[in-house]
């Protein structure tokens, strides 16, 4: 009988691990395809990965209780930003000077007419603000990014993925202080380590490439570090106060959208900020 169940958990095990592999491999291609192709491809990754990250947006606020805006809303906030980041992205959209105006007072009238309606209410109003504050704006200004160097976006992605493996592996050797309640796994002896070698890798790297001075390379390693953590901790204290594991299931073995961006998330603003001030 143990030896069935052992057999049992062993093939459980196999099977996780060629499914997280699997996933982490596709993943990894088109990531690698919309960051290192063509302006378009770009554009329709970060499309899609805003629709999925607005859609599970509302699912946690929907598990946390918080009234959110109904179906027919919610696709109209899809459609919204979707056009928005297209014409930010667009060349062609960009000649039409009623676009901007349009977009401005889209999202308003939206909400407003959620207000209205008898089952709406003011929570779902806020809940749709809050998806455009927190995702819409955001995935937005990494557009603009993009569109003031090619090579920033890609940058910061590549450094958040530095920072979150150099924590893993040096809070796993060396983590003893818990760094947040919220992320128990979290050490500080591990979120310091990781970013401490993003940023050394961001300075060797600068050194390697003088595409940028070394200096903006280490700004950015340190939104990444920083912010990154911050969003990091952000989204994984909203799945606590929802009471799931994982944000959605579009990734199987690996979670949802939010579950892989909620660094860049919080990151961009910082590195849009920045790069609008020293790198324009």
């Amino acid at each position: 009988m143990i030896n069935h169940q052992t057999d049992s958990i062993m093939a459980m095990n196999w099977k996780t691990f060629f499914t997280r592999t699997w996933t982490a491999l596709v993943f990894g291609a088109v990531m690698l395809t919309g960051l290192l192709g063509p302006w378009y491809a770009f554009w329709l990754l970060f499309a899609l990965v805003q629709c999925l990250c607005i859609r599970e947006y509302f699912q946690l606020m929907s598990h946390k209780g918080i009234t959110v805006p109904g179906p027919a809303i919610q696709w109209g906030l899809q459609l919204w930003a979707f056009t928005m980041i297209s014409f930010l992205a667009v060349p062609a959209l960009q000649e039409h000077k009623i676009i901007p105006a349009a977009l401005i007072v889209l999202p308003a009238l939206l909400l407003f007419g959620e207000g209205l309606r008898k089952q709406g209410s003011a929570f779902s109003v806020l809940s749709g603000l809050g998806s455009v504050a927190y995702i819409v704006l955001p995935l937005n200004l990494l557009m603009l990014l993009y569109r003031i160097d090619a090579v920033l976006p890609a940058g910061l992605i590549f450094l958040i993925w530095i920072n979150d493996t150099m924590a893993y592996v040096v809070g796993s050797f060396i983590g003893k202080t818990p760094f947040s309640q919220i992320s128990p796994k979290k050490t500080w002896e591990g979120t310091g380590g990781g970013a401490v070698l993003t940023v050394l890798v961001a300075f060797i790297y600068g050194k390697c490439n003088t595409h940028l001075p070394v200096q903006h390379w280490v700004v950015l390693a340190l939104c990444a570090a920083v912010a990154g953590t911050m969003g990091d901790l952000f989204e994984s204290k909203l799945k606590r106060e929802a009471g799931v594991k994982d944000s959605g299931s579009f990734m199987p073995g690996h979670g949802g959208a939010l579950d892989r961006f909620d660094s860049l998330l919080l990151a961009t603003p910082f590195a849009y900020a920045y790069a609008i001030l020293f790198l324009q």
